[in-house]
Parts: C-alpha cells; structure tokens; sequence
C-alpha cells in the first residue's frame, strides 16, 4: 500500500455494533489514500472480531493489553499512523466522501498544522441539522488560540469549538511531542487542540461539514461530576506548565478557570441543597457568590446546561482511575 494520506484513528471500546459503519465510511473518502488504525481499549464485545472479519488491508487493528481510556487509545492509534495527516473519527460516527481531501487540501494551501470542518448532527429519525451556523464559519477563516479558550467555557450561550473535530498534522505532533492526556475522561481532545494551537500550529476552518455525529436513539446526555471539573482544571494546570500563556490568551485562559472554578462551586451548591445540607451549602454560597447567581435560572435548566450534547450515552462516565467503558468514547464535554 503506499503511504498513506490520512491516517484515521478510530478508538472504541464495545463498539461492534457501529464500528464497521464507522471503517467503511473512513474507507469510502475520495481524493485521498486513507488507512484506518481501529485502536480497541480491551473491548468485551466482538469489537476486534468485527475489524478483522472485514479484511481489508487499508484497516489495521490495534489492541491495547490493557484499558486506557479514549486518550490512552488514540494515542496508541497515533503511535501506529503512517500518514501525512491524521484525522480522529469516533466509533459510532461517520464522515462526508469528501470531507478529508477538502481539509487537507485547506491546512496544505495555508501550511497549516490544524484543520476543522462544521459537523452534521443526525438523529435516529434521519433529520440532519448542523452543528455551528453556516454563516459563523463562513467568516471564520481561523481559529485562533484565545478564541479557542474562550469559546470553551460552560454556561455560555456561544458556540463551544472544541466540538470540532481535527485533523493534525503527524510531523507537527511528534516534533511538538503532542499527545492526548491519558488522565483526563472529559476534555482529553480540548486539551490536545489547545496544545497544539500553543506550539504554534495554525488552524484553518472549512466551512462545509463533513463529519457526521450520530445521534442514537432513546439515549441520553451525561452530567458532568464534580470530579471531572476538577480532573479539568488539574489538566489545565499541566497545559499552562508547560505552555506559559501572555497576552488575549492568558486572558482567555483565565476567564475559563474561573469558569472552571464557578461551575465548581455550583455543582458542589446544588449536591449541598440536594442532601439538604445547609450549613456546607451557605458556605460554598459566602465562599463563591457567583453560584448564587447560577441559581437564578431553575435548577433543572442549570442542569440541562450542564449535560454535553452527547445525547447517546446513558450513565456518567466513571472517574479516570476507572477502566473505561463506551460512554467514554462519546463526543465529550471539551470543558
């Protein structure tokens, strides 16, 4: 096979009922010569029989000894890539024929280490909407590492970027030593963008969506813990060690933890008053004000705010020091 264009990294854990959809969509991308590296995080289900029952030479299955989480997989899945680019497909989506020749074509014009593309949303009825409107991407020709951090705060009503789904280029991560951050559950791949966008890589957007995030049926959000907000802002001290923010980024990066640290102290609010805990509730309210204001909207609201966009998962995910299981491999809360 000669050297591949993109490699696409398709990290699963119990993911054989939607896995080979997934491949064969990888497989189907025109203009470009793709390979697939299926990394399985110690699946219990007949994922890796699925990968190698469909004998195609363009798929390579990568199977981890022992469970890592989605970042642990896509590492392993970037450690086995051979292709100029890689591009990040979750198991249970799929993507547009043209969607990796259109952004390769984009980052290569612009010498660029970074591409992103809107995204479909599909739901189990066949109704199709977009993710970012047309026109915000229309005239976002970039983005921009203090757009990035800013955009992914929660509780905004603004559109959060660090839904999208990259495509790196391989020399820049590995000349950059960019890897996913096996520690965190939520927010690995926010973290990952941001790194890169801090080494210096430029991100192009194209406009047209081209991945498809499917929607399964009678599925539901995850809520974020108290633990995952702190898993977050625990990876965010670890990107800043290593990439000292100045400037609009430092900014940006300082609104979001102290929305890190808001959404904290709400979360920890809302579990006081539902154990009826007054006295440790009154005094997160003295310690943090703002999550009084948070309050302000009805709970079950604030709570919906705080679910991701999932939709297709069906319990809260465990914390990282537990193996990983499906949910974690769904489209996470990228902080």
């Amino acid at each position: 096979m000669s050297r591949p264009d993109v490699s696409v990294v398709i990290a699963g854990y119990n993911a054989a009922e939607t896995i080979e959809r997934a491949i064969r969509s990888a497989l189907a991308q025109q203009g470009v010569i793709v390979e697939v590296i299926v990394a399985d995080d110690c699946s219990t289900d007949a994922t890796r029989a699925t990968v190698t029952a469909l004998g195609d030479p363009a798929v390579r299955l990568v199977a981890l000894e022992r469970n890592r989480g989605p970042g642990g997989a896509r590492n392993a899945g970037f450690s086995a890539a051979r292709g100029r680019w890689i591009a990040v497909l979750d198991a249970d989506d799929t993507m547009q024929p043209e969607r990796l020749c259109r952004m390769v074509t984009a980052a290569e014009r612009d010498n660029a280490a970074l591409a992103v593309d809107n995204l479909f949303l599909l739901d189990a009825d066949g109704r199709i909407d977009t993710m970012f409107p047309d026109d915000l991407l229309a005239r976002t020709s970039q983005i921009t590492l203090p757009d990035f951090i800013d955009s992914n705060r929660i509780f905004r009503s603004t559109h959060n970027f660090g839904y999208m789904k990259p495509i790196f280029r391989r020399a820049f991560l590995e000349d950059n030593d960019l890897v996913y951050d096996e520690a965190l559950r939520i927010g690995e791949d926010y973290l990952l963008f941001a790194a890169a966008l801090a080494a210096g890589g430029r991100c192009v957007v194209t406009p047209e969506p081209g991945y498809v995030y499917h929607i399964r049926e009678g599925s539901i959000s995850r809520v974020l813990h108290l633990h995952h907000v702190e898993a977050m802002l625990a990876g965010d001290r670890r990107f800043l060690a290593r990439f000292p923010l100045a400037g609009e980024a430092a900014a940006a990066q300082r609104r979001r933890t102290r929305n890190l640290q808001e959404t904290h102290a709400f979360l920890a609010l809302v579990q006081h008053l539902k154990n009826r805990s007054f006295g440790p509730a009154l005094k997160v309210a003295l310690g943090d004000p703002v999550a009084l204001r948070h309050l302000a909207m009805p709970v079950a609201a604030r709570w919906r705010r705080l679910m991701t966009p999932s939709h297709r998962t069906t319990a809260a995910p465990r914390a990282a020091s537990s193996p990983a299981t499906a949910q974690d491999y769904a489209l996470e809360n990228k902080g």
